[in-house]
């Protein structure tokens, strides 16, 4: 009976740590909820973690000399990669959010295929079927760690521009069909006859195998362009949940599997909708060039820009009787946030209606918008949702725009020959008057100048977002005004 409680608190664990990922999914799904659902689905994860130490009791382990020396490496490996994940979650810039979510997609990967690796290397993995599902999960999770690996290089700057060579996703094509066949081999010809993997594919077919799907992941998100990063990470988002699902089937861990398969199918559901809102297919995001230079001239735009001086349009918005502000990347950078919102409590306390608009793929990260806005304490009845706000522009006074480009360019609607044509896009245009808050007369990612800022109802307000904020708060403040509550 002693000998069968590891097993059934193993099984317990795992059971809990399952509710409380479904549950804190669940509640992740309203902004209002979303961090309790955050805290929940992490208690989830302790618990799961914790539960993996009771294997190390299970019947038979207590024989093993390694056993201590196991588990003394698994609590090192605890405290590095927890102290590391709480000063990083404290100490990083919103700017630098993207980067962190694309190495955790990363490292997800990278774990799924350690514990492939574990498998096939310690020839734990027996039979065809648990052979093959190892194997898939292997691929899917080294191309997700160096994929994800290239995508933090090109958020951060170390790589600038996409790679891009003549035949490259024939190549790629190459390579994925060796991987597949390797992988073949050692599922097939790879086994002796008592199901084991013979000598032949230990270690020298495996490792090809790993180093296959490393560099394949590489391959695939080298020529893909800056513009479409935030789908890029939700792809390799869903390309972890799977793996680590995969690898839990493997194992026989209901929570690995429950886990996985939720992130997995919620990262391609994300990933479905972000490509929806750009008008795309997943596989144009892929295996297309978007993000590089227009292979179309651009048509003329007619108008001229007109630059104002931020306190000027500060008081014009003090004045309006409602704004829609649409933040973009800009207001990240310039962690200008904070006095967004200190300037909207000064309009509101001055009885002028103010929402925020945000596109699906504003910034470089899924949400990222919604995350600053809340950062800064926004509430969220006042942030609205592209298909939720688009028809209120119309009959909107004033439309600020801080630091978005594509998403607010009526080319998507006019020009056919435009990278971004047919993409939703926030009407930003059809405001009485727009005010752009810009650093300069720089492009979009899609590398295409802005009609909207040419328009005759817009004007640009040139500067660093919170310097630009600080004088439309000290402008407003001049007037006298009742303060903000």
């Amino acid at each position: 009976m002693l000998a069968l409680l590891p097993q059934l608190g193993i099984a317990a664990a795992d059971l809990a740590a399952a509710f409380l990922f479904l549950y804190g999914l669940h509640r992740m799904s309203s902004p209002v909820t979303a961090p309790s659902g955050i805290f929940v689905a992490g208690i989830g994860m302790a618990v799961a973690v914790l539960a993996s130490f009771l294997y190390a009791f299970d019947v038979g382990s207590a024989a093993r000399p390694d056993l201590m020396v196991n588990i003394a490496l698994a609590l090192v490996a605890l405290a590095l990669g927890g102290g590391v994940a709480w000063w990083s979650g404290r100490t990083v810039a919103m700017t630098a959010m993207p980067q962190m979510v694309a190495i955790y997609n990363g490292m997800g990967g990278g774990a799924a295929g350690a514990i492939a690796a574990v498998e096939l290397f310690g020839n734990k993995a027996q039979g065809m079927t648990a052979l093959g599902v190892t194997l898939l999960g292997a691929l899917i999770g080294a191309v997700s760690l160096s994929g994800s690996l290239i995508a933090w290089a090109k958020l951060d700057g170390v790589i600038n521009k996409p790679v891009r060579v003549k035949g490259q996703q024939v190549f790629n094509g190459l390579v994925l069909l060796a991987t597949v066949v390797v992988g073949g081999f050692i599922v097939g010809a790879g086994q002796d006859g008592s199901g084991q993997l013979s000598v032949l594919t230990k270690p020298g077919w495996i490792t090809v195998f790993f180093g296959c799907a490393l560099v394949l992941g590489i391959l695939m998100t080298l020529p893909i362009g800056g513009a479409d990063m935030p789908v890029v990470i939700s792809i390799f988002n869903a390309f972890t949940g799977l793996a680590v699902g995969l690898e839990g089937f493997v194992l026989q861990n209901p929570a690995l599997m429950i886990a996985g398969m939720v992130v997995g199918a919620a990262g391609m559901l994300l990933t479905l909708l972000m490509a929806k809102a750009m008008n795309r297919s997943v596989s144009n995001v892929v295996f297309t060039n978007f993000g590089d230079a227009p292979k179309h001239k651009q048509g003329a735009i007619k108008g001229s820009l007109k630059p104002m001086a931020p306190g000027d349009a500060g008081i014009a918005m003090r004045y309006a009787a409602s704004v829609i502000i649409v933040p973009g990347y800009g207001l990240a950078v310039a962690q200008a946030q904070g006095k967004l919102f200190e300037f909207v409590k000064l309009l509101q306390a001055g009885g002028v209606s103010v929402k925020f608009a945000v596109h699906p793929v504003a910034g470089r990260m899924p949400g990222q918008m919604d995350v600053l806005l809340a950062e800064a304490g926004v509430p969220y009845d006042l942030i609205f949702q592209l298909e939720d706000i688009n028809d209120q522009f119309a009959s909107t006074d004033i439309a600020l725009v801080i630091g978005a480009n594509d998403v607010v360019n009526p080319a998507a609607r006019t020009d056919k020959s435009s990278p971004i044509f047919g993409m939703p896009i926030l009407n930003a245009d059809q405001a009485k008057k727009v005010f752009v808050v810009k650093r300069g007369e720089g492009k979009g990612y899609a590398g295409i100048v802005n009609a909207l800022f040419y328009g005759d109802n817009c004007n640009m307000v040139y500067g660093d977002a919170q310097a630009v904020l600080i004088s439309m708060i000290e402008a407003v403040r001049g007037l006298g005004l009742p303060a903000a509550a």
